[in-house]
């Protein structure tokens, strides 16, 4: 009996020079990175490698041109996608919010070894984020693979300003999330929600972003 042959690292689709432009030597770095460190440190899975460029990073990355302003990430876990955002938008500000220590300490290090100066690190849940000071209120919000909308929208809409906005990825079932989260929606005075299929142009997967509006 033979030891299963460890995982490789998904080849660099082309499409990453496209998305990451002259940014991509900094996302090559992380995704090495990441490989290298993320299962050890229980931020990706086993089985992640073989997709880690198409599936996470480059989905991540997506999201760039969206962004504007100061922009928190919810749940940033292993920076996916708010280290990708940085990269990929060095003009744009970005605060990481994530509760676990150990994840809080690869965020911190990892953007201070990229010499990512676009990024705060904050360590707490997203209902604990101080309401005032230099951290909110936001002009955007992003989080990934969180939890479904109807519990994913009361933890972001209170970090965005008046006319802020939320970007959500979200899976196939988007639009089916939505109409399950009818009453949150109202509750938290959300509208022009709507699902953007992104990827296409690149050859790759769709990737889904719920993309609302926050009390204009």
């Amino acid at each position: 009996m033979t030891d299963a042959t460890p995982p490789v690292l998904e080849p660099e689709p082309a499409a990453a020079v496209a998305l990451f432009g002259d940014r991509i030597d900094v996302a090559r770095s992380f995704a090495a990175s990441l490989a290298a460190r993320g299962e050890t440190l229980g931020l990706i899975g086993p089985r992640e490698l073989p997709q880690l460029w198409s599936r996470h990073i480059l989905n991540s990355a997506l999201l760039a041109p969206l962004l504007r302003g100061r922009v928190g990430d919810v749940g940033s876990g292993a920076g996916l996608p708010g280290l990708v955002l940085a990269i990929a938008r060095p003009d744009v500000e970005l605060t990481l919010i994530e509760p676990m220590e150990r994840r809080t300490d690869w965020l911190r290090a990892e953007a201070e070894r990229l010499e990512l100066s676009n990024v705060r690190v904050v360590r707490a849940r997203a209902e604990d984020v101080p309401g005032s000071g230099d951290v909110l209120p936001l002009d955007q919000v992003t989080a990934r693979a969180v939890s479904a909308l109807r519990t994913l929208i009361p933890l972001t809409a209170p970090l965005a300003r008046s006319g802020g906005e939320l970007l959500l990825l979200k899976g196939a079932r988007a639009d089916e999330e939505i109409a399950a989260a009818q009453k949150v929606i109202r509750k938290h005075r959300l509208h022009d929600v709507e699902v953007l299929e992104l990827g296409g142009a690149h050859g790759l997967d769709v990737t889904r972003v719920v993309r609302a509006v926050v009390d204009p």
